[in-house]
């Protein structure tokens, strides 16, 4: 798989745009998630290792920390143990989990209003959502992400529908996705039309629908939610009849891990995954395969997701300040590209989409542009304060409803009751 993305990534490229940095001799930690799509550790370390070459006196010790939320819970544990990474790659919407631990300090406190202004104004506005508040910049875009669409033209083709014209609404995704469903003599599914996991980040999936009917389930301060709108309850509504009435799509738990690999094996014929997965399925599908928005129910409308750099407080000002120059760096138009092209998740800001290397990998693999014209639409992850426990709680829900042990209104009136018991305090 690396070695496709090695084509477009040359071993100079990483280390041709270091720029002169500032002669500091600290030791860093940084923590970063890497049960995430795509050939994610390589590409880091090659990334770290070049910085460091760069910047004698400075070491970088990259620590793989696991899944996000291993991670998450890694750094705000050694942050209340008193001895935290100075920098870590942790879930866009931890913001207030932190805030609320007082863990992480704002990037703006160590920068010049210039520097603040052309920095933070280089990154994707959607990208940013997540990433400030009260006035302040505390999360950098980095391993960001939105859902988007796969669909396998080979299968499109056999069931005789237009391979180029994926589709575009709700209403031709249950038609197309009926017409791609393949059963054996015995009546046994061995292709589904669809499949959305259900299992991993639901609720991340579900703003997809929420989003595309016209609703964001979360206020922008972290302070409230609307998990029972008509709107929310109609798209749920929705994802819950794909199995139980339209037949696309198989019932109970989906996993997110393995929905790629289904995808992969002819399992599935659309499959609703993380642009992250992206460099994985270019590397190993063995047929001709589209990359497109979510569908659009009211409006088009999709999720942020993914990873933002956390700058932690108990670390001295010599390594606040290497900590930022390698995000400066690493972050940078050049760097971003290097990344977005390893991986596929998207580069977050438009300069990295104008740089030589990114122009040349979309001209061969045009389907890598798709989520960052999405962005267009794109709406913020949930956000909350005490964010484990409130997607604890409406995961649970969309888990109940979809396994049809609880109605989709039911299973969104009680998440919201028990979410508003807990957000009530912080408004």
């Amino acid at each position: 798989m690396f070695l496709t993305a090695r084509c477009f990534l040359p071993a100079f490229a990483f280390a041709a745009s270091l720029g002169a940095s500032p002669a500091l001799a600290v030791d860093l930690e940084f923590y970063f998630p890497v049960a995430v799509g795509g050939p994610a550790a390589e590409t880091i370390q090659q990334l770290t290792d070049a910085y460091v070459a760069a910047n004698p006196g400075v070491t970088i010790n990259a620590v793989y920390t696991g899944s996000y939320r291993d991670t998450s819970t890694k750094a705000l544990t050694a942050a209340q143990g008193g001895n935290p990474p100075e920098l870590a790659v942790l879930l866009a919407n931890d913001l207030y989990a932190f805030i609320d631990q007082d863990a992480i300090v704002a990037f703006d406190d160590y920068l010049t209003d210039g520097e603040k202004t052309e920095w933070f104004g280089s990154f994707y506005p959607s990208f940013m959502a997540n990433g400030q508040t009260g006035g302040k910049t505390y999360g950098i875009p980095f391993q960001r992400s939105t859902p988007v669409m796969f669909w396998n033209k080979a299968a499109f083709a056999e069931a005789g529908v237009n391979p180029e014209q994926p589709p575009e609404n709700w209403a031709d995704l249950i038609e197309i996705s009926q017409k791609l469903v393949k059963k054996d003599a015995s009546g046994n599914v061995t292709q589904w039309g669809l499949r959305i996991p259900s299992a991993g980040f639901p609720v991340w999936l579900f703003q997809g629908l929420t989003a595309a009917n016209g609703l964001d389930i979360g206020s922008a301060d972290g302070k409230s939610t609307k998990f029972d709108d008509p709107a929310a309850v109609e798209a749920l509504q929705y994802w819950i009849d794909l199995s139980a009435k339209a037949g696309v799509m198989q019932a109970g738990t989906i996993d997110w891990g393995t929905t790629p690999q289904a995808f992969i094996e002819g399992n599935a014929a659309i499959i609703w995954t993380t642009t992250g997965n992206l460099a994985n399925i270019r590397d190993t599908a063995k047929f001709d395969f589209g990359v497109g928005m979510l569908p659009a129910n009211v409006r088009r409308g999709v999720p942020t997701g993914g990873g933002n750099f956390y700058l932690f407080k108990d670390s001295t000002d010599e390594e606040k300040a290497a900590a930022i120059d390698f995000v400066q760096w690493i972050s940078s138009p050049e760097q971003a590209a290097n990344w977005s092209i390893a991986t596929g998740y998207v580069a977050p800001r438009a300069d990295a989409w104008e740089t030589p290397q990114m122009q040349e990998y979309v001209k061969q693999f045009p389907a890598a542009i798709v989520a960052r014209e999405q962005l267009e639409f794109a709406i913020g992850e949930l956000s909350t304060y005490e964010n484990a426990k409130i997607a604890e709680i409406i995961n649970s829900a969309l888990e109940a409803a979809l396994a049809g042990t609880a109605t989709a209104q039911d299973a969104l009136t009680e998440a919201q009751a028990k979410a508003e018991a807990i957000l009530a305090a912080y408004r």
